[in-house]
Protein backbone atom coordinates (compact mmCIF):
# COMPACT_ATOMS: atom_id res chain seq x y z
CA UNK A 1 0.00 0.00 0.00
CA UNK A 2 2.76 2.46 0.87
CA UNK A 3 4.53 1.52 -2.34
CA UNK A 4 1.42 2.42 -4.34
CA UNK A 5 1.13 5.79 -2.63
CA UNK A 6 4.76 6.65 -3.27
CA UNK A 7 4.36 5.66 -6.90
CA UNK A 8 1.47 8.13 -7.13
CA UNK A 9 3.72 10.91 -5.86
CA UNK A 10 6.35 10.00 -8.46
CA UNK A 11 3.84 9.62 -11.29
CA UNK A 12 4.54 13.12 -12.60
CA UNK A 13 8.24 12.38 -13.01
CA UNK A 14 9.68 11.27 -16.34
CA UNK A 15 11.63 8.04 -16.71
CA UNK A 16 11.51 4.72 -14.93
CA UNK A 17 11.91 4.21 -11.21
CA UNK A 18 11.65 1.52 -8.59
CA UNK A 19 10.47 1.83 -4.99
CA UNK A 20 12.10 -0.06 -2.16
CA UNK A 21 11.00 0.55 1.41
CA UNK A 22 12.94 -0.05 4.60
CA UNK A 23 11.68 0.73 8.11
CA UNK A 24 13.23 0.72 11.53
CA UNK A 25 12.15 1.96 14.94
CA UNK A 26 13.90 5.02 16.30
CA UNK A 27 13.97 6.52 19.77
CA UNK A 28 10.74 8.13 20.89
CA UNK A 29 8.62 6.52 18.18
CA UNK A 30 5.27 5.07 19.23
CA UNK A 31 3.47 2.77 16.80
CA UNK A 32 -0.16 3.76 16.05
CA UNK A 33 -2.61 2.50 18.64
CA UNK A 34 -4.77 -0.48 17.71
CA UNK A 35 -7.91 0.53 15.85
CA UNK A 36 -10.25 -0.46 18.67
CA UNK A 37 -8.31 1.57 21.24
CA UNK A 38 -7.84 4.59 18.99
CA UNK A 39 -11.48 4.66 17.96
CA UNK A 40 -12.81 4.35 21.50
CA UNK A 41 -16.43 3.51 20.88
CA UNK A 42 -15.92 1.82 17.51
CA UNK A 43 -18.03 -1.20 18.42
CA UNK A 44 -20.96 0.97 19.49
CA UNK A 45 -20.66 3.05 16.33
CA UNK A 46 -20.59 -0.04 14.14
CA UNK A 47 -23.77 -1.27 15.82
CA UNK A 48 -25.34 2.10 15.20
CA UNK A 49 -24.25 1.85 11.57
CA UNK A 50 -26.13 -1.44 11.17
CA UNK A 51 -29.25 0.38 12.38
CA UNK A 52 -28.97 2.86 9.56
CA UNK A 53 -26.70 5.51 11.13
CA UNK A 54 -23.24 6.54 10.06
CA UNK A 55 -20.27 4.32 10.80
CA UNK A 56 -17.58 5.34 13.28
CA UNK A 57 -15.27 6.18 10.40
CA UNK A 58 -17.55 8.84 8.98
CA UNK A 59 -18.55 10.13 12.40
CA UNK A 60 -14.89 10.45 13.37
CA UNK A 61 -14.16 12.45 10.25
CA UNK A 62 -17.01 14.90 10.72
CA UNK A 63 -17.49 14.82 14.48
CA UNK A 64 -20.86 13.00 14.38
CA UNK A 65 -22.42 11.93 17.67
CA UNK A 66 -23.54 8.29 17.95
CA UNK A 67 -26.32 9.27 20.33
CA UNK A 68 -27.79 11.76 17.86
CA UNK A 69 -27.80 9.57 14.76
CA UNK A 70 -31.28 8.18 15.38
CA UNK A 71 -32.92 11.28 13.88
CA UNK A 72 -32.86 12.34 10.23
CA UNK A 73 -31.75 15.83 11.26
CA UNK A 74 -28.67 14.46 13.00
CA UNK A 75 -27.84 12.32 9.97
CA UNK A 76 -28.00 15.36 7.70
CA UNK A 77 -25.60 17.15 9.98
CA UNK A 78 -23.25 14.17 10.16
CA UNK A 79 -23.18 13.99 6.37
CA UNK A 80 -22.52 17.73 6.20
CA UNK A 81 -25.50 18.29 3.93
CA UNK A 82 -26.73 21.84 3.48
CA UNK A 83 -30.36 22.01 4.61
CA UNK A 84 -31.26 24.24 1.65
CA UNK A 85 -29.80 21.90 -0.98
CA UNK A 86 -33.03 20.00 -1.73
CA UNK A 87 -35.06 19.35 -4.87
CA UNK A 88 -37.59 21.96 -3.74
CA UNK A 89 -34.98 24.72 -3.81
CA UNK A 90 -33.38 23.73 -7.13
CA UNK A 91 -34.79 26.03 -9.81
CA UNK A 92 -35.10 24.13 -13.09
CA UNK A 93 -36.71 26.85 -15.21
CA UNK A 94 -35.79 26.35 -18.88
CA UNK A 95 -35.31 23.04 -20.67
CA UNK A 96 -31.53 23.01 -20.16
CA UNK A 97 -31.51 20.92 -16.99
CA UNK A 98 -34.91 19.21 -16.93
CA UNK A 99 -33.42 15.84 -17.91
CA UNK A 100 -30.69 16.05 -15.27
CA UNK A 101 -33.13 16.96 -12.50
CA UNK A 102 -35.66 14.32 -13.56
CA UNK A 103 -32.93 11.66 -13.57
CA UNK A 104 -31.71 12.78 -10.13
CA UNK A 105 -35.24 12.49 -8.74
CA UNK A 106 -35.62 9.01 -10.27
CA UNK A 107 -32.36 7.93 -8.60
CA UNK A 108 -33.53 9.27 -5.24
CA UNK A 109 -36.90 7.58 -5.62
CA UNK A 110 -35.54 4.13 -6.45
CA UNK A 111 -31.80 3.89 -5.62
CA UNK A 112 -29.84 1.21 -7.44
CA UNK A 113 -32.55 0.61 -10.00
CA UNK A 114 -33.11 3.58 -12.31
CA UNK A 115 -29.67 4.83 -13.35
CA UNK A 116 -26.63 3.24 -11.80
CA UNK A 117 -24.16 4.85 -11.76
CA UNK A 118 -25.56 8.35 -12.19
CA UNK A 119 -22.85 10.75 -13.42
CA UNK A 120 -23.44 14.52 -13.32
CA UNK A 121 -21.04 16.87 -15.08
CA UNK A 122 -20.88 20.57 -15.82
CA UNK A 123 -19.01 23.78 -15.11
CA UNK A 124 -18.23 25.23 -11.71
CA UNK A 125 -21.11 26.66 -9.71
CA UNK A 126 -23.98 25.29 -11.82
CA UNK A 127 -25.63 23.06 -9.21
CA UNK A 128 -23.96 19.64 -9.32
CA UNK A 129 -23.33 19.63 -5.57
CA UNK A 130 -26.88 20.86 -4.99
CA UNK A 131 -28.34 17.88 -6.88
CA UNK A 132 -26.04 15.37 -5.18
CA UNK A 133 -27.11 16.61 -1.78
CA UNK A 134 -30.76 16.74 -2.86
CA UNK A 135 -30.57 13.03 -3.68
CA UNK A 136 -29.11 12.33 -0.24
CA UNK A 137 -31.83 14.42 1.44
CA UNK A 138 -34.57 12.55 -0.38
CA UNK A 139 -33.20 9.09 0.39
CA UNK A 140 -32.74 9.93 4.07
CA UNK A 141 -36.34 11.11 4.31
CA UNK A 142 -37.83 8.11 2.50
CA UNK A 143 -35.43 5.34 3.54
CA UNK A 144 -34.43 6.11 7.10
CA UNK A 145 -32.28 3.01 7.56
CA UNK A 146 -30.27 3.39 4.38
CA UNK A 147 -26.51 3.65 4.83
CA UNK A 148 -25.34 6.74 2.99
CA UNK A 149 -21.99 8.39 2.41
CA UNK A 150 -21.58 11.79 0.77
CA UNK A 151 -18.05 13.12 0.34
CA UNK A 152 -15.60 14.64 -2.11
CA UNK A 153 -12.92 12.69 -3.95
CA UNK A 154 -10.33 14.43 -1.76
CA UNK A 155 -12.04 13.15 1.39
CA UNK A 156 -12.15 9.63 -0.06
CA UNK A 157 -8.44 9.91 -0.84
CA UNK A 158 -7.62 11.13 2.68
CA UNK A 159 -9.62 8.33 4.29
CA UNK A 160 -7.79 5.82 2.12
CA UNK A 161 -4.45 7.32 3.15
CA UNK A 162 -5.48 7.04 6.80
CA UNK A 163 -6.46 3.40 6.20
CA UNK A 164 -2.98 2.69 4.89
CA UNK A 165 -1.24 4.72 7.56
CA UNK A 166 -3.05 3.20 10.54
CA UNK A 167 -3.56 -0.28 9.09
CA UNK A 168 -7.35 0.14 9.02
CA UNK A 169 -8.01 -0.65 5.36
CA UNK A 170 -10.26 -3.54 6.35
CA UNK A 171 -12.51 -1.12 8.27
CA UNK A 172 -12.36 1.36 5.36
CA UNK A 173 -13.44 -1.28 2.87
CA UNK A 174 -16.14 -2.71 5.13
CA UNK A 175 -17.62 0.75 5.53
CA UNK A 176 -17.68 1.82 1.89
CA UNK A 177 -18.67 -1.56 0.45
CA UNK A 178 -21.65 -1.92 2.78
CA UNK A 179 -23.30 1.36 1.76
CA UNK A 180 -26.70 1.63 0.13
CA UNK A 181 -25.88 4.98 -1.48
CA UNK A 182 -22.45 6.45 -2.26
CA UNK A 183 -22.20 10.04 -3.55
CA UNK A 184 -18.79 11.44 -4.52
CA UNK A 185 -18.27 15.01 -5.70
CA UNK A 186 -15.38 16.32 -7.85
CA UNK A 187 -14.22 12.90 -9.06
CA UNK A 188 -11.95 14.63 -11.59
CA UNK A 189 -9.44 14.99 -8.74
CA UNK A 190 -8.96 11.21 -8.69
CA UNK A 191 -6.75 11.59 -11.76
CA UNK A 192 -3.14 10.61 -11.16
CA UNK A 193 -3.91 8.85 -7.86
CA UNK A 194 -3.33 5.30 -9.09
CA UNK A 195 -3.69 3.41 -5.82
CA UNK A 196 -6.76 5.41 -4.81
CA UNK A 197 -8.41 4.82 -8.19
CA UNK A 198 -7.74 1.09 -7.84
CA UNK A 199 -9.39 1.11 -4.41
CA UNK A 200 -12.37 3.06 -5.75
CA UNK A 201 -12.59 0.69 -8.72
CA UNK A 202 -13.08 -2.30 -6.41
CA UNK A 203 -15.49 -0.33 -4.20
CA UNK A 204 -17.48 0.61 -7.29
CA UNK A 205 -17.66 -3.00 -8.46
CA UNK A 206 -18.74 -4.24 -5.03
CA UNK A 207 -21.55 -1.69 -4.74
CA UNK A 208 -22.73 -2.07 -8.32
CA UNK A 209 -22.81 -5.86 -8.09
CA UNK A 210 -24.90 -5.49 -4.94
CA UNK A 211 -27.35 -3.17 -6.76
CA UNK A 212 -26.38 -0.25 -4.51
CA UNK A 213 -26.62 3.26 -5.92
CA UNK A 214 -23.53 5.25 -6.97
CA UNK A 215 -23.78 8.97 -7.79
CA UNK A 216 -20.77 10.93 -9.07
CA UNK A 217 -20.11 14.52 -10.14
CA UNK A 218 -17.27 16.13 -12.10
CA UNK A 219 -16.53 19.23 -14.14
CA UNK A 220 -16.23 17.32 -17.42
CA UNK A 221 -17.64 14.20 -19.06
CA UNK A 222 -16.36 10.78 -17.93
CA UNK A 223 -14.23 10.58 -21.07
CA UNK A 224 -12.56 13.96 -20.39
CA UNK A 225 -11.52 13.73 -16.73
CA UNK A 226 -8.42 11.65 -17.33
CA UNK A 227 -9.29 8.41 -15.52
CA UNK A 228 -8.29 5.01 -16.85
CA UNK A 229 -10.48 3.33 -19.47
CA UNK A 230 -11.76 0.53 -17.21
CA UNK A 231 -13.17 3.16 -14.84
CA UNK A 232 -14.70 5.29 -17.60
CA UNK A 233 -16.35 2.23 -19.16
CA UNK A 234 -18.12 1.55 -15.86
CA UNK A 235 -19.46 5.08 -15.73
CA UNK A 236 -21.09 4.31 -19.08
CA UNK A 237 -23.13 1.51 -17.47
CA UNK A 238 -25.54 4.11 -16.13
CA UNK A 239 -26.52 7.62 -17.17
CA UNK A 240 -24.39 10.71 -17.67
CA UNK A 241 -26.25 14.02 -17.53
CA UNK A 242 -24.95 17.54 -18.07
CA UNK A 243 -25.78 20.58 -15.96
CA UNK A 244 -25.89 23.61 -18.26
CA UNK A 245 -25.78 27.34 -17.46
CA UNK A 246 -29.31 28.69 -16.88
CA UNK A 247 -31.00 31.10 -19.28
CA UNK A 248 -31.75 34.70 -18.24
CA UNK A 249 -35.32 33.99 -17.04
CA UNK A 250 -34.09 31.06 -14.95
CA UNK A 251 -31.32 33.17 -13.42
CA UNK A 252 -33.91 35.74 -12.34
CA UNK A 253 -36.06 32.92 -10.90
CA UNK A 254 -33.05 31.62 -8.95
CA UNK A 255 -32.50 35.04 -7.43
CA UNK A 256 -36.17 35.37 -6.48
CA UNK A 257 -36.07 31.94 -4.87
CA UNK A 258 -32.98 32.96 -2.92
CA UNK A 259 -34.71 36.15 -1.76
CA UNK A 260 -37.53 34.18 -0.15
CA UNK A 261 -35.30 33.42 2.83
CA UNK A 262 -33.72 36.90 3.04
CA UNK A 263 -35.07 39.79 5.04
CA UNK A 264 -33.83 42.44 2.61
CA UNK A 265 -35.72 42.42 -0.70
CA UNK A 266 -34.44 43.90 -3.95
CA UNK A 267 -36.53 45.16 -6.83
CA UNK A 268 -37.03 43.19 -10.03
CA UNK A 269 -34.91 45.71 -11.92
CA UNK A 270 -31.94 44.97 -9.62
CA UNK A 271 -32.46 41.20 -9.95
CA UNK A 272 -32.57 41.57 -13.74
CA UNK A 273 -29.32 43.57 -13.64
CA UNK A 274 -27.58 40.81 -11.65
CA UNK A 275 -28.92 38.07 -13.92
CA UNK A 276 -27.90 39.91 -17.10
CA UNK A 277 -24.36 40.51 -15.87
CA UNK A 278 -23.61 37.06 -14.42
CA UNK A 279 -24.48 34.35 -16.89
CA UNK A 280 -22.48 31.17 -16.32
CA UNK A 281 -22.15 30.57 -12.57
CA UNK A 282 -25.09 30.20 -10.19
CA UNK A 283 -22.79 30.40 -7.18
CA UNK A 284 -21.48 33.80 -8.33
CA UNK A 285 -25.05 34.86 -9.10
CA UNK A 286 -26.16 34.15 -5.53
CA UNK A 287 -22.99 35.74 -4.18
CA UNK A 288 -23.81 38.98 -6.00
CA UNK A 289 -27.27 39.02 -4.44
CA UNK A 290 -25.76 38.53 -0.98
CA UNK A 291 -23.27 41.36 -1.56
CA UNK A 292 -26.07 43.80 -2.45
CA UNK A 293 -28.26 42.84 0.51
CA UNK A 294 -25.30 43.15 2.88
CA UNK A 295 -24.50 46.55 1.39
CA UNK A 296 -28.02 47.77 2.24
CA UNK A 297 -27.90 46.21 5.71
CA UNK A 298 -24.58 47.90 6.46
CA UNK A 299 -25.09 51.32 4.84
CA UNK A 300 -28.87 51.65 4.64
CA UNK A 301 -30.72 53.49 1.91
CA UNK A 302 -32.30 52.13 -1.26
CA UNK A 303 -30.57 49.94 -3.80
CA UNK A 304 -30.67 51.73 -7.15
CA UNK A 305 -29.38 50.56 -10.51
CA UNK A 306 -26.43 52.96 -10.31
CA UNK A 307 -25.53 51.84 -6.80
CA UNK A 308 -25.82 48.16 -7.75
CA UNK A 309 -23.55 48.67 -10.77
CA UNK A 310 -20.92 50.31 -8.59
CA UNK A 311 -21.07 47.60 -5.90
CA UNK A 312 -20.93 44.79 -8.48
CA UNK A 313 -18.32 46.31 -10.80
CA UNK A 314 -15.88 43.45 -10.03
CA UNK A 315 -18.55 40.77 -10.56
CA UNK A 316 -19.32 41.51 -14.20
CA UNK A 317 -18.61 38.63 -16.57
CA UNK A 318 -16.88 39.56 -19.78
CA UNK A 319 -18.47 38.40 -23.04
CA UNK A 320 -17.27 34.92 -23.81
CA UNK A 321 -15.28 34.31 -26.97
CA UNK A 322 -15.50 31.16 -29.03
CA UNK A 323 -15.13 27.85 -27.27
CA UNK A 324 -11.60 26.59 -27.78
CA UNK A 325 -10.78 22.97 -28.47
CA UNK A 326 -7.35 21.38 -28.33
CA UNK A 327 -7.55 20.72 -32.08
CA UNK A 328 -8.08 24.44 -32.73
CA UNK A 329 -5.08 25.35 -30.57
CA UNK A 330 -2.87 22.79 -32.32
CA UNK A 331 -3.92 24.02 -35.77
CA UNK A 332 -3.47 27.72 -34.95
CA UNK A 333 -0.07 27.12 -33.37
CA UNK A 334 1.06 25.02 -36.31
CA UNK A 335 0.09 27.76 -38.76
CA UNK A 336 1.90 30.38 -36.70
CA UNK A 337 5.15 28.38 -36.64
CA UNK A 338 4.62 26.99 -40.18
CA UNK A 339 4.65 23.46 -38.77
CA UNK A 340 2.24 20.62 -39.61
CA UNK A 341 -0.10 19.44 -36.85
CA UNK A 342 1.10 15.90 -37.57
CA UNK A 343 4.63 17.02 -36.66
CA UNK A 344 3.38 18.60 -33.42
CA UNK A 345 1.76 15.28 -32.53
CA UNK A 346 4.70 13.23 -33.74
CA UNK A 347 8.06 12.32 -32.20
CA UNK A 348 10.43 14.45 -34.30
CA UNK A 349 12.38 16.97 -32.21
CA UNK A 350 13.92 19.64 -34.49
CA UNK A 351 14.02 22.94 -32.64
CA UNK A 352 11.19 24.61 -34.57
CA UNK A 353 8.86 21.62 -34.09
CA UNK A 354 9.77 21.14 -30.42
CA UNK A 355 9.10 24.82 -29.70
CA UNK A 356 5.76 24.79 -31.51
CA UNK A 357 4.79 21.62 -29.64
CA UNK A 358 5.59 23.07 -26.21
CA UNK A 359 3.81 26.34 -26.98
CA UNK A 360 0.71 24.44 -28.12
CA UNK A 361 0.78 22.35 -24.94
CA UNK A 362 1.09 25.50 -22.84
CA UNK A 363 -1.82 27.21 -24.61
CA UNK A 364 -3.98 24.09 -24.37
CA UNK A 365 -3.63 24.22 -20.60
CA UNK A 366 -3.67 28.01 -20.24
CA UNK A 367 -6.69 28.75 -22.43
CA UNK A 368 -8.92 25.74 -21.75
CA UNK A 369 -10.40 23.82 -18.83
CA UNK A 370 -9.02 20.48 -20.03
CA UNK A 371 -7.03 18.44 -17.52
CA UNK A 372 -3.38 17.45 -18.01
CA UNK A 373 -4.24 13.80 -18.85
CA UNK A 374 -6.81 14.86 -21.45
CA UNK A 375 -4.35 17.28 -23.07
CA UNK A 376 -1.67 14.59 -22.94
CA UNK A 377 -3.88 12.16 -24.82
CA UNK A 378 -4.59 14.82 -27.47
CA UNK A 379 -0.82 15.27 -27.99
CA UNK A 380 -0.02 11.52 -27.81
CA UNK A 381 1.93 12.13 -24.58
CA UNK A 382 1.48 11.40 -20.90
CA UNK A 383 0.29 14.09 -18.51
CA UNK A 384 3.78 14.51 -17.02
CA UNK A 385 5.08 15.78 -20.38
CA UNK A 386 2.30 18.37 -20.54
CA UNK A 387 3.08 19.55 -17.00
CA UNK A 388 6.77 19.87 -17.94
CA UNK A 389 5.97 21.85 -21.10
CA UNK A 390 3.59 24.17 -19.26
CA UNK A 391 6.04 24.90 -16.45
CA UNK A 392 8.96 25.36 -18.89
CA UNK A 393 7.14 27.89 -21.09
CA UNK A 394 5.77 29.76 -18.10
CA UNK A 395 9.27 30.04 -16.58
CA UNK A 396 10.84 31.19 -19.87
CA UNK A 397 8.22 33.89 -20.33
CA UNK A 398 9.59 35.67 -17.27
CA UNK A 399 12.77 36.64 -19.13
CA UNK A 400 12.10 35.92 -22.83
CA UNK A 401 10.35 38.91 -24.38
CA UNK A 402 10.10 37.23 -27.81
CA UNK A 403 8.33 34.21 -26.31
CA UNK A 404 5.92 36.50 -24.44
CA UNK A 405 5.10 38.15 -27.74
CA UNK A 406 4.45 34.80 -29.42
CA UNK A 407 2.12 33.70 -26.62
CA UNK A 408 0.30 37.04 -26.69
CA UNK A 409 -0.15 36.92 -30.47
CA UNK A 410 -1.45 33.34 -30.46
CA UNK A 411 -3.75 34.07 -27.52
CA UNK A 412 -5.23 37.04 -29.39
CA UNK A 413 -5.78 34.94 -32.52
CA UNK A 414 -7.35 32.08 -30.59
CA UNK A 415 -9.69 34.34 -28.62
CA UNK A 416 -10.82 36.31 -31.65
CA UNK A 417 -14.53 35.84 -32.49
Amino acid sequence: NYKGLIEELLAAEDGEFAVKLQARFVGGYEPPRPVAEAAGSAAAAAEESRDGGRSQMAAGRRGGSAAAKSSAKARLKALQLRPDFTFDTFVVGDDNNKVSVAAAKAVASDPGKSYNPFFLYGGTGLGKTHLLQAIAHEVIQKRAKSKIEYLTSEEFFNLYIDGVRYNTLTKFRRHFRSLDLLLIDDVQFFQGKVATITEFFHTFNSLHNGHKQIVLAADHTPQEIGLEDRMVSRFDWGLSAEILPPELETRVAILKKKQEIQSVKLGDDILFLIASRIRSNVRTLESALTILTMNIAALGGTMTIERAKEVLKDKVERPAGRILTIDMIQKETGEYFDVKVSDILGIRRPQNIAKARMVAMFLARELSDFSYPVIGKAFNRNHATIIHAFETIRAKMNHDEVLRGIIAALTKRLKAP
